[in-house]
């Protein structure tokens, strides 16, 4: 194998394959020659070149959030390292382990009218677990017999190699993006064939807290006089919680359980629809007296992001008494009412709550399951006779896609659509919810596909799109990779919203009006294209969109662009009734 002459990268490569790091993604670059070299011949590693750095980290980040394991990613010095901020932001809220690892120029090079140069030493510190800042290499590459330089050649190489080890160790502990900043001096190229370097290994150490009878005695109390409970899971792997604990909580007639579509869970009592149950209230004239009703006396939680607008605005609105949430590393204070924060993973705590706990007697679940059931009966009756539309374009897509598929849904109206239909149990569910941005849909869910062993499909709209298309400038989409784009001319979620929706400075400013076609693109990047533009259209490209193929394919439904917004709001009218 071929290895840098710089000990800096030899130590940064090494450290990266002791910590089980198989997968890099390098945008190409000259700076980062000597961890390019380093990575890309290294046979315990599978490297990936995608040019267009922002893409790059989306990519990486689908790859990561398959493997649940840290996925690095290597880009030159400059501007190309803020191309990595919105993944790693979004990274940082989604607990999704990614090291990013930039070269840089020497320190003394930095504000003088270099070229290729910025402030990179903790660019991203608002949003990562640890910056590791390694001092640069001249120091370290000179062959001296002085005792004191040959002191501080070593004081420098332990500092990079702690640094190192800490950043990775991080990434591992705490799940989320980390960057080793990496400066080197010319020149970059030169190689040697021996390794030649044993760095200092600093292992991971993964900590469960437990909690005892005792300290959780009093809230067992609490639970146990409730006499309504709510549970609401957010962003969620699939998997994540035994099937025991699911059962019980479902078989409590005074709890109730809403999931969303990314919450991977699945039990056919809970809520799995949050705005079908909430929205129609909010049109109710007993509205005041229902969402008092619904107002639980605990809230319990676990999970990421929420995506139902709705649920916040209730629950803010109508506070329960304790809201408590169950996380080993954070709990966001979503609702203003957070008053207990469990620090361990759901199965120990329900592991060691629930032999406290009893089921308590209440109409609550009873009287909530009801209304869901008639909601459902609505629900069908309003999909039945809407016209063709976004809605009834999702309404389509639904039963058809293959079971055991990993989807990704686009951000904005694209996940909305689908938090209000019954997905198939078997479906891995997945939606950057972290920040909630329609920038890297397309390169998470092409990420994916490429570390994914099930077949992988990106519902998306039009804008979210068009503007992440980059992320299929690369070699590795499989050919089992699905694209479905709803394309309504803009972003049409901006007409749901109140105002003037008619006037030429919404056109451009707000939807943004486009008579774009991702066909070309198709054709561009080797996608088979198909088209649909009314519901037979449908029906007829679903039959034939999910068989195998030597090529990724991508269907664009096009739907009208001012009823959209129209069908939506009706249908919360629709379903008070």
């Amino acid at each position: 194998m071929k290895y840098s002459k710089i000990p800096v990268a030899r130590s940064v490569v090494a450290l990266c394959v002791a910590k089980d790091i198989k997968h890099v993604v390098i945008s190409p670059g000259s700076r980062n020659a000597p961890l390019t070299i380093g990575f890309t011949h290294h046979t315990d590693i599978s490297a990936y070149s995608i040019v267009d750095e922002r893409c790059a980290a989306f990519f990486a980040l689908g790859m990561a959030q398959q493997l649940k394991k840290p996925v690095a990613l290597v880009c030159t010095s400059g501007s190309a390292l803020l191309n990595y901020y919105p993944a790693i932001a979004e990274a940082f809220y989604s607990d999704i382990p990614l090291v990013v690892i930039s070269a840089d120029r020497p320190i003394e090079r930095i504000d003088i009218g270099d070229g290729q140069t910025i402030r990179q030493k903790n660019v991203f510190e608002n949003h990562i677990l640890y910056s590791a800042n390694l001092y640069s290499e001249l120091v370290l590459e000179q062959e001296t017999s002085d005792p004191k330089l040959q002191q501080k050649q070593f004081e420098a190489q332990k500092h990079n190699e702690r640094e190192v080890n800490l950043a990775l160790n991080k990434a591992i502990e705490e799940k989320g993006p980390v960057h080793i900043n990496v400066p080197f001096y010319e020149p970059l190229y030169d190689t040697i064939a021996d390794i030649d370097v044993k760095p200092l290994q600093i292992l991971p150490e993964i900590r469960e807290r437990h909690y005892s009878e005792n300290q959780l005695a009093n809230y067992a109390s609490e639970w146990n006089r409730a006499k309504r409970k709510m549970l609401i899971v957010g962003v969620a792997q699939p998997n994540l919680v035994e099937q025991q604990f699911l059962d019980k909580l479902a078989n409590d007639p005074s709890v109730i359980v809403l999931t969303e579509t990314t919450s991977n869970l699945d039990q056919p009592e809970f809520f799995t629809r949050i705005d079908t149950l909430i929205g129609p209230i909010e049109k109710d004239e007993k509205k005041e007296d229902l969402f008092r009703q619904l107002q639980p006396d605990i809230l319990l939680t676990f999970g990421g992001m929420i995506v139902s607008k709705k649920i916040k605005a209730f629950l803010r609105n109508y506070n329960p008494q304790h809201h408590w949430h169950i996380d080993p590393k954070k709990a966001y204070n979503t609702f203003f009412c957070l008053n207990k924060h469990f620090e361990t993973n759901v199965n120990a705590f329900f592991s060691e709550f629930f032999p406290l706990i009893k089921s308590t007697e209440s109409d609550y679940g009873s009287f909530w399951k009801d209304i869901r059931n008639k909601r459902q009966v609505r629900h069908e009756e309003y999909m039945a006779e809407i016209p063709y539309s976004d809605l009834k374009a999702m309404q389509q897509i639904v039963p058809e896609v293959p079971e055991h598929s990993i989807v990704h849904f686009g951000n904005s109206s694209t996940i909305r659509y689908a938090q209000l239909f019954q997905w198939h149990e078997s479906l891995k569910t997945f939606c950057n919810r972290g920040t909630s941005g329609i920038d890297g849909s397309v390169s998470t869910a092409v990420g994916a596909a490429v570390s994914s062993k099930e077949p992988v499909l990106l519902i998306t709209g039009d804008l979210s799109f068009f503007y992440d298309s980059n992320a299929l400038w690369n070699n590795y989409i499989p050919s089992n990779f699905r694209i479905i784009v709803l394309n309504n001319n803009g972003g049409g979620i901006f007409r749901i919203l109140p105002g003037n929706k008619n006037s030429e400075n919404f056109d451009r400013y707000f939807e943004t009006v486009h008579d774009l076609k991702a066909e070309p693109l198709c054709n561009l990047y080797n996608f088979e294209y198909y088209a649909a533009d009314s519901e037979n259209a449908i029906s007829e490209n679903l039959n034939g969109f999910f068989k195998e193929s030597e090529r990724p394919k991508l269907l664009e439904i096009f739907t009208p662009r001012k009823l959209n917004d129209e069908v939506l709001l009706e249908y919360f009218n629709f379903m008070k009734s």
